[in-house]
């Protein structure tokens, strides 16, 4: 792995493009899984997860074909009879478009919208990082995001 401006570069186009994007699911790779894939160059994305409200995953960037960066993510609803999962995710949707405009995707974020507030923590940098996401409604914590990651050899 050479490119590193590159690579960074791809992982943003790629986040943008597929959850945020609304990027359409492809086949699933596992049982039950739900499957973004984004390509451009000689990269290629895949986050496959699992679950709704709660859920976990993983997203992998492959260059001609090898692994060479990676995330693992677990989210949850703490308070499900207070906001719905679409609710949470439209939040998100909305918060991490604006971060990833900015040209990052980790931590040091926050976005007020509509009651709720999006903050985003994280440790390390996109080499090597773990991190949390979490949505606060009334000065409650409502949804919660763990993840860690980064460059793969």
């Amino acid at each position: 792995m050479n490119d590193y401006k590159g690579l960074h570069a791809f992982i943003l186009a790629a986040k943008a493009a597929t959850y945020i994007g609304d990027g359409p699911s492809v086949g699933s790779s596992q049982p039950g899984s739900h499957n973004l894939t984004y390509q451009a160059g000689p990269f290629e994305y895949l986050d496959s997860y699992f679950g709704g409200s709660d859920f976990i995953g993983e997203e992998i960037v492959f260059e001609h074909n090898a692994p060479v960066w990676g995330m693992n993510y677990y989210g949850y609803i703490l308070k499900p009879g207070q906001i719905s999962a679409a609710e949470v995710g439209a939040l998100l949707k909305i918060s991490l478009a604006r971060m990833y405009a900015e040209g990052r995707f980790l931590g040091g974020w926050r976005h007020q919208q509509d009651g709720l507030l999006y903050i985003d923590t994280s440790q390390g940098d996109w080499t090597r990082f773990s991190g949390r996401e979490w949505v606060e409604q009334d000065g409650e914590t409502v949804y919660e995001l763990l993840y860690h990651g980064g460059l793969i050899s």
